[in-house]
C-alpha cells in the first residue's frame, strides 16, 4: 500500500485511506477550531462561565413614562426585551421593546426600540429609542433612561425624555 495523501486516499490508489491515517491530525484540528471560537477565558478566570448579575426578569418603575410599569428581561447574548401594556399609553399603541445591552464597568448601558401606531387610523408615528444606564445590587437596580422619539422620516418628534429606573428582580417563591 502507498502512503496516505490529502483527500483520505492511498497514493497512487483510488481506495480510501485507512481510518487511522484520516484521523492523524483531528485532535490538532479540533484544538484549533476551539482556540478560533473560543470565548478566550482560562479556567482561572472566576467569571468564567457565569452570567452576568444582571442576566434575568425584572420589574421596572420609570415614573416618568407614559406608563410606569415595566418588564425588562435581559438575556446573557447581550439582548433585552422591555414589555408594558398597550393600553398603557392614550396617545399611541406602543410595540414591545427589543434592545442591546452592555457591561461597561459597574454599570449595565443599553438601548431598545420600539415602533408607535396612532390608534385611531392604525397608521405609524413612528418608533421610541430609550438608552439606559443602570446599576444591579443582588436582586435591585437603579437607574436613568433617556426616550427620544422619531417620525417616519427620522426627524425628531419628541424628547429627550428622561426618568429615573428602580427594579427588582422576579424570583422564584
Amino acid at each position: 500500500m502507498g502512503s496516505a495523501v490529502p483527500g483520505g486516499y492511498e497514493s497512487g490508489s483510488r481506495q480510501p485511506a485507512a481510518p487511522a491515517d484520516r484521523t492523524k491530525g483531528r485532535p490538532a484540528m479540533i484544538a484549533s477550531l476551539f482556540s478560533l471560537f473560543g470565548r478566550g477565558r482560562s479556567a482561572a478566570d472566576p467569571d468564567a462561565g457565569r452570567a452576568d448579575s444582571v442576566v434575568g426578569t425584572w420589574i421596572v418603575t420609570a415614573p416618568d413614562a407614559p406608563f410606569p410599569h415595566h418588564v425588562f428581561v435581559f438575556n446573557a447574548d447581550r439582548t433585552m426585551q422591555q414589555a408594558n401594556p398597550d393600553a398603557g399609553n392614550a396617545e399611541t399603541s406602543d410595540s414591545d421593546g427589543k434592545g442591546i445591552w452592555e457591561r461597561r464597568g459597574s454599570r449595565v448601558v443599553g438601548k431598545f426600540v420600539e415602533f408607535t401606531a396612532d390608534r385611531a387610523t392604525h397608521r405609524l408615528v413612528g418608533r421610541g429609542e430609550v438608552s439606559f444606564e443602570i446599576a444591579v445590587d443582588g436582586n435591585r437596580l437603579t437607574g436613568t433612561a433617556v426616550a427620544h422619539f422619531y417620525g417616519p422620516d427620522d426627524a425628531l418628534l419628541k424628547g429627550p425624555l428622561p426618568t429615573s429606573l428602580e427594579g427588582k428582580r422576579l424570583t422564584l417563591p
